[in-house]
């Protein structure tokens, strides 16, 4: 069924998808002060904006073609764009130095956590793209640490975002079930000699981020690896945004006060942030759907594109023009 209605979802022709859905549109770049951000629009200009948010360490081009193209055939104009300090994003200023392996010393000793910025400072960095814009209204998808961002952004301007659809996310509450310690390695090594090394690093995070229902073709791996390697390799920025993961208090008091339509969606097989994450964060957001899905894992892996879209596209289809709780505010 879930293939079925992906099908169905994708089967607009293929002039349409040209002349409006392009995801081959060239990335601009918005100037912001210190920070210098890429993005990319694929869309109609006057319709609904999505700004998608991406997690720790990745890059715009991290969101699947084919679900970027999928969200823009629902008749909004997509934003995707590279978060500080990763991908084509630049600061135009040096960043303050800071020590991961002290920070996560730190960490497991309870002690504060200091971090060059936070992820509230991320959140602003979206909100002044829009700006940059000329965006008032939009929607906001994020993704693992990016959905952690939109939490902040829509407590930071809650008469400006229309809905909030969150995957793979957290509340960062005490208490909620850890990460195995082996992919929390994995994840920490962000320092490799030369391209081999970090291409291999990196294809075996993504192994160990994937479902065990799903059987990765390791060639695979490496040609993804190998893309955003060359686009962009920036392991530094990658330890400061651990840095300011680390650094974040619980959000529950934050999503309590939240007031907005908003979208749960986590996979009962996330090794990185288990299933309880999804629920927890659903149950402190006052008229929050959750939708968990079986099988998924920490990755947009192919055989679970369908079912997230079959959850995602029908609920942000239901709020596209939707304003009934920004009147409200």
């Amino acid at each position: 069924m879930w293939l079925l209605f992906f099908l169905l979802l994708v089967s607009v022709p293929a002039s349409f998808a040209e002349g409006r859905c392009d995801v081959h549109a060239p990335v601009q770049r918005a100037e912001l002060g210190e920070l210098s951000l890429v993005y990319q629009s694929v869309g109609a200009p006057r319709d609904p904006v999505l700004l998608l948010v991406m997690g720790l360490g990745g890059q715009l081009i991290h969101w699947p073609d084919d679900v970027v193209e999928a969200l823009c055939r629902q008749g909004f104009r997509v934003i995707r764009y590279d978060n500080r300090d990763v991908g084509l994003s630049r600061w135009n200023q040096m960043p303050a130095s800071a020590n991961l392996t002290i920070e996560l010393l730190r960490y497991k000793l309870g002690l504060p956590v200091s971090a060059p910025y936070s992820l509230t400072d991320m959140a602003n960095d979206g909100l002044r793209l829009m700006d940059a814009l000329e965006v008032r209204q939009f929607h906001v998808l994020g993704v693992s640490m990016g959905g952690m961002i939109a939490q902040h952004l829509a407590a930071m301007a809650p008469e400006r975002v229309r809905s909030l659809t969150l995957v793979m996310s957290s509340s960062g509450a005490v208490g909620l079930p850890a990460p195995a310690p082996a992919l929390l390695q994995l994840l920490a090594r962000r320092s490799a000699p030369n391209r081999e090394v970090a291409i291999a690093q990196q294809a075996e995070l993504l192994a160990a981020l994937g479902s065990p229902q799903v059987h990765d073709d390791r060639a695979a791996l490496i040609e993804q690896a190998a893309v955003a390697y060359d686009r962009a390799f920036n392991p530094q920025g990658a330890k400061r945004q651990i840095m300011a993961i680390l650094a974040e208090p619980s959000r529950v008091e934050l999503l309590n006060q939240l007031r907005l339509p908003t979208l749960v969606v986590h996979g009962t097989a996330d090794p990185l942030l288990p299933v309880m994450h999804g629920v927890h964060l659903a149950a402190h957001i006052q008229g929050s759907q959750l939708r968990l899905i079986p099988g998924l894992a920490h990755r947009f892996q192919e055989p679970f594109k369908a079912p997230l879209l079959g959850v995602v596209l029908p609920y942000l289809q239901a709020h596209r023009q939707d304003v009934t709780h920004i009147a409200g505010l």
